[in-house]
C-alpha cells in the first residue's frame, strides 16, 4: 500500500544523469553497460573484446541475457533454453506440485518439449535497448517547489516517456528507471516472453541443500540451479501458454565451459541486480539499523512460525505455503546479516563523519554555500520526521502482505465498489457477468496460499502491536474501536476473519458470488475494517508521497555535491537494471585465524550429511555415485573431487540470483545465487576483505543432471561433448 541493447537507440548519459566510471580498475560497482569501456576489464584480465559483451548494432553477450520475474538467469542453446537458479523457480514448481506429484520435494525432469509443464507465474524480460531521458524529466519540475506535486509530476513523465515508447513499438514493454534519485531517469524497452516452461528442476536435498542453516552462509554445497524454457507463438511474438507455441530463438546464447575453473581466475557476471542503498546520508543507514531491519525480521520470523507449524502434519498446506515461508526466511537471515554487518562495521558513525565533512565542504565554498548550505540541516529535519513515526508506517507496510485476509476484503471492496458506481441494476449486473471470472482468478491466486489459523495468528499478533503503538504512531482505529487491551484488538480480528464468508472460498463462490445481487449485498466486519483501515492509510499515504517528493529534491543536490567533494561521478546503485560487475574466484578471512577456500566439493557435502541433520539429507545417489569415482569429465584434479559451489569478490545483489557467471573468454562457468553472511551488507558497502558471492560450479550442475539425474539431455542441447 505504502510503498540494452540495441543499435541507433542508445543515448549516452547526459550532463544531468553522467556516470563516469574511473579508469583505474573500482574496488565496487554494477556497471551500466553504457561505461564498460571505462571499466578496466582489459586490465583486470578479460581477453575478449569488451565489444563481444556489447556492441551498438551488433550481437553481444548482453543479448543472451534475461531477467526472470525477480532474478537474472541466459539462453544456453539456441532453443530457448534458460539456466537460473533452483530458488528462482521455486515459486512455480510449488504451484506445479501436489501431494501425488510432488515436483517441488521430487524434482521435475522433462525428457521432451512435450512433457515441459507451465511455469505459471514467471515471465521472461529481455533489454532491448535505452536511452537517457533525465533533461526530460527534470524539466518537468524545473519551476515545481512542492514536494507531493514535484513527485507527481515526475512518475506521471516517466510513464507519459514509457506509454510514448510502446505506441511507437507495441511489441515492447517500456520503463523509465531512475538511476539517481531526483538526478538521473534511463527509458529501458523490453521484450516480453510469457510463456516459460519447466525443463528441468533438481530435486529439493539438491537444490536446496542445506536449507536456511546454509543459506547466507560459506562454505555452501547447494545445486541451487534450474533449467526453464521461453516459448513464443509460431509468428515469433509473445504469447500467453498455448500447447501451438513453439521455443523462442534467441539472438544469443553462452557456451558453456564444462572446465569450469580455478582460484584467481577472472570472472564477470552480467544480470539485473535489484537495489542498493550506498548513496545515502547516515541517517537512512540508522532508520534501516534502528526500525526496518529488525521489526521486519522479527515478523517475518513469527509468520515462519505459524506457517510451519500449519504445515506440519498437512502435505497439502506445507506445499501451499512453501513459497512464502521461503521468501520470509531468505529476508529474515538477510536482514539479521546486515544488522551483523552495520554493527560490526559501525557503517552508522562512519556515514556520520562522512556527512560532517561533506558540509565543512560546503560551508568553505561561497558558492557552493549559497547553493547547498541548507542542504545537509534540511537532510536531517527529513528524516526526523521519518524516525517520529516509524513504527506506524512499518505497520502499515506490512499489514496487508502479512495478512491474506485484508488482502481478499479490500479485492472484494473495490470490486463492489466499482459496479455501485453504475445507476443502473443492468449496467451493474452487465459489468459484474463480464468482470466476475477476472475477479474470481485474482481471489484464487490468494487463496493458493491462504491458511485461516495462520491468518489469524499472524493478526493477532500484529493488532496486539497495533493497540501497543503510542504518541505519534498510535493508530487512529485504535482509539476509534475503543480497545481497552491488547487482547481486546487481538480478538476484534481473529473474530473478523473467521466469521467471513471470505475465510472459506467454496462458502464464498456459491452464496456470495453466485449473481450480482448476493454479491453486492454481502458485507462483514472484515470488509468493514479492511474500507476503515484504507480510508484511515489515505493521509499517510499523501504525507509519504511528500516526503518521498522532498528527499527526491534533496538527494539531487547530495549526489551532485558529494561529486564535486569527491572530484568523481559515482556508479549508480543497482536498481534491476542491465549491469556488469567482475573479480576474481576468491577465498577470504571472516574471522581471525581462519581463512575460507573458494571452492567446495561433493566431500564436503557428504560430511554435512553425516551430521544427521534433516536439512543436510542428500540423495543416496550421490554418494554412491562418489564412492564409485563416477566424475565423468567434471573432476577438478586439484580437489581431487567434483567442485560444488564457488566464492568470488564480485559485487552482487538481490536480483542477481540466477545471473551467469562468466569467464574471461565469456563462456559460462557458473550460476550466482547468494552471498557470504558478512556479504549481506552489500546492499549499504561493498568491501573486498569481506564481500564474497556464491555461485554453483558448472561441473557441479553437469555431474548432477549426468549421473544423477539422468537428464543428459540437457548436456547435449548445450553442445557438451560427454
Amino acid at each position: 500500500m505504502l510503498n540494452i541493447i540495441k543499435a541507433g537507440i542508445i543515448t549516452a548519459f547526459l550532463a544531468t544523469g553522467t556516470v563516469v566510471i574511473p579508469s583505474a580498475i573500482p574496488d565496487e560497482g554494477m556497471f551500466p553497460l553504457s561505461e564498460l569501456g571505462k571499466a578496466g576489464l582489459k586490465k583486470a584480465g578479460l581477453k575478449i573484446s569488451e565489444k563481444d559483451i556489447y556492441n551498438p548494432g551488433q550481437i553481444g553477450l548482453v543479448d543472451a541475457l534475461v531477467q526472470v520475474s525477480g532474478c537474472s538467469g541466459s539462453f544456453v542453446s539456441p532453443n530457448g533454453l534458460i539456466i537460473t537458479n533452483h530458488h528462482c523457480a521455486f515459486s512455480a514448481v510449488q504451484l506445479a506440485s501436489t501431494p501425488e506429484h510432488n515436483y517441488l520435494e521430487n524434482g521435475f525432469v522433462a525428457n521432451s518439449h512435450e512433457q515441459e509443464i507451465e511455469a505459471k507465474g514467471l515471465n521472461i524480460r529481455i533489454t532491448d535497448s535505452y536511452e537517457d531521458v533525465s533533461q526530460e524529466v527534470l524539466a518537468a519540475v524545473a519551476h515545481v517547489s512542492d514536494p507531493t506535486e514535484r513527485i507527481d509530476i515526475i512518475n506521471n513523465k516517466r510513464k507519459e516517456i514509457a506509454k510514448e515508447a510502446e505506441g511507437q513499438d507495441p511489441t515492447i514493454k517500456a520503463e523509465v528507471s531512475e538511476m539517481f534519485i531526483g538526478k538521473s531517469y534511463v527509458l529501458f524497452r523490453y521484450k516480453t516472453i510469457e510463456d516459460v516452461r519447466l525443463v528441468y528442476v533438481p530435486r529439493q536435498d539438491i537444490g536446496e541443500f542445506g536449507g536456511e542453516t546454509d543459506n547466507w552462509v560459506w562454505p555452501r554445497h547447494t545445486g541451487d540451479f534450474s533449467f526453464l524454457r521461453a516459448y513464443v507463438a509460431p509468428d515469433g511474438s509473445s504469447a500467453k501458454f498455448a500447447k501451438e507455441n513453439v521455443p523462442y530463438k534467441p539472438k544469443k546464447h553462452l557456451k558453456v565451459n564444462p572446465k569450469g575453473v580455478n582460484e584467481n581466475d577472472f570472472v564477470f557476471i552480467l544480470g539485473y541486480p535489484g537495489r542498493t542503498f550506498r548513496h545515502r546520508p547516515a541517517q537512512y543507514i540508522s532508520y534501516q539499523e534502528k526500525y526496518l531491519l529488525p521489526y521486519t525480521s522479527e515478523l517475518y520470523d513469527f509468520q515462519n512460525q505459524q506457517m510451519e507449524i500449519a504445515g506440519k502434519d498437512d502435505k497439502a498446506t506445507e506445499l501451499a505455503l512453501a513459497t512464502r515461508i521461503k521468501r520470509n526466511a531468505n529476508v529474515m537471515k538477510n536482514y539479521r546479516g546486515k544488522l551483523k554487518g552495520l554493527r560490526n562495521i559501525d557503517l552508522v558513525n562512519t556515514k556520520i563523519k562522512e556527512d560532517q565533512d561533506l558540509e565543512k565542504f560546503i560551508q568553505s565554498d561561497a558558492a557552493l554555500k549559497a547553493q547547498y548550505g541548507n542542504l545537509m540541516n534540511d537532510i536531517d529535519q527529513h528524516y526526523q520526521t521519518v524516525f517520529n513515526n516509524a513504527e506506524k508506517e512499518l505497520w502499515y507496510n506490512n499489514i496487508y502482505s502479512g495478512i491474506r485476509s485484508l488482502q481478499l476484503a479490500s479485492l472484494t471492496n473495490s470490486f463492489q465498489d466499482a459496479l455501485n458506481k453504475e445507476l443502473s441494476s443492468k449496467r451493474k449486473a452487465d459489468l459484474f457477468a463480464a468482470n466476475i471470472e477476472g475477479f474470481k482468478k485474482q481471489m484464487a491466486s490468494l487463496y493458493e496460499s491462504y491458511n485461516l489459523q495462520v491468518d489469524k495468528n499472524i493478526s493477532a499478533t500484529m493488532f496486539n502491536q497495533a493497540y501497543q503503538l503510542k504518541g505519534d504512531n498510535r493508530l487512529p482505529f485504535v482509539s476509534n474501536y475503543q480497545f481497552k487491551s491488547e487482547q481486546e484488538a487481538s480478538n476484534f480480528i481473529t473474530k473478523a476473519i473467521e466469521s467471513s464468508k471470505l475465510s472459506n472460498y467454496t462458502d464464498f463462490e456459491s452464496n456470495v458470488l453466485k449473481d450480482v445481487n448476493s454479491f453486492l449485498k454481502y458485507q462483514d466486519d472484515l470488509m468493514i475494517f479492511q474500507k476503515g483501515l484504507e480510508k484511515e492509510m489515505t493521509p499517510f499515504d499523501q504525507e509519504q508521497k511528500r516526503r518521498e517528493g522532498n528527499l527526491n529534491k534533496l538527494m539531487a543536490d547530495y549526489i551532485a555535491v558529494k561529486e564535486k567533494f569527491q572530484s568523481k561521478s559515482f556508479i549508480p546503485d543497482a536498481n534491476s537494471t542491465l549491469r556488469l560487475t567482475y573479480g576474481n574466484i576468491k577465498g577470504y578471512s571472516p574471522a581471525d585465524a581462519t581463512y575460507m577456500e573458494p571452492f567446495t566439493t561433493v566431500r564436503g557435502l557428504i560430511e554435512k550429511g553425516n551430521s544427521g541433520l534433516s536439512e543436510f539429507t542428500y540423495p543416496e545417489s550421490i554418494k554412491q555415485n562418489w564412492l564409485d569415482k563416477n566424475f565423468g569429465n567434471y573432476f577438478k584434479k586439484e580437489l581431487n573431487d567434483v567442485p560444488v559451489n564457488i566464492l568470488y569478490n564480485m559485487d552482487t545483489t538481490g536480483g542477481n540470483s540466477g545471473s551467469p557467471i562468466m569467464n574471461a573468454y565469456g563462456e559460462l562457468i557458473g550460476v550466482n545465487f547468494d552471498r557470504a553472511y558478512d556479504a549481506t551488507i552489500n546492499d549499504y558497502a561493498w568491501n573486498e576483505s569481506y564481500s564474497r558471492s556464491i555461485g554453483v560450479d558448472i561441473r557441479y550442475v553437469l555431474w548432477i543432471a549426468d549421473k544423477i539425474d539422468n537428464a543428459q539431455f540437457i548436456i547435449n542441447e548445450m553442445g557438451i561433448k560427454r
